[in-house]
């Protein structure tokens, strides 16, 4: 209670907040939601749109890439089962990466989006950046754990998620 009014989880009053402090928090997700759901749906869209990405074989390919991490991969039959088929792998990465990034950032079941990107990067760091010494300078262990505040927290600002959330209450 805040001078005898209820206050929900970001400090706000009826959903408004009540001070900068209150506001930075409400809001404080909200970048992160953009630079992630932007990132992997460029990563997405730039795997999607390079046929050589998408090969079995040849430089750049996915193929190729999964090759050369195997030996350095801390799961290596994770890069086996990829390398069964290659192709499909390749496109289910790009794909999920786009799915993830517009679920992110328009708030649309935002924390199985943020789910799926938390899970998308786990892979890529156990496969592609464990071998990476010293262990930060892999990137993709930071994405998860950017990945994380937004599982917890989902999308509760500037969201499809809160739309819909605000909509249900209303029409009770």
């Amino acid at each position: 209670m805040t001078h005898g009014y209820r206050t929900d989880s970001y400090g706000t009053v009826g959903g408004e907040p009540r001070g900068w402090k209150e506001t930075a928090a409400k809001y404080a997700l909200l970048p992160l939601r953009i630079f992630l759901g932007a990132t992997f749906i460029y990563a997405g869209l730039d795997k999607l749109t390079d046929s050589g990405f998408l090969a079995a074989d040849g430089p750049g390919s996915i193929g190729e890439l999964m090759r050369s991490v195997r030996g350095s991969s801390a799961i290596p039959a994770l890069v086996d089962l990829s390398l069964k088929n290659p192709e499909g792998f390749g496109y289910a990465i790009s794909l999920g990466e786009v799915a993830v990034g517009l679920g992110t950032l328009f708030g649309l079941l935002g924390r199985l989006a943020a789910f799926g990107g938390a899970l998308i990067s786990l892979s890529l760091w156990l496969t592609m950046s464990w071998q990476s010494d010293p262990y930060y300078y892999g990137n993709d262990l930071a994405y998860l754990m950017a990945w994380l505040p937004l599982v917890l927290a989902g999308a509760p600002v500037f969201s499809l998620d809160a739309a819909l959330a605000n909509r249900r209450r209303r029409m009770r």
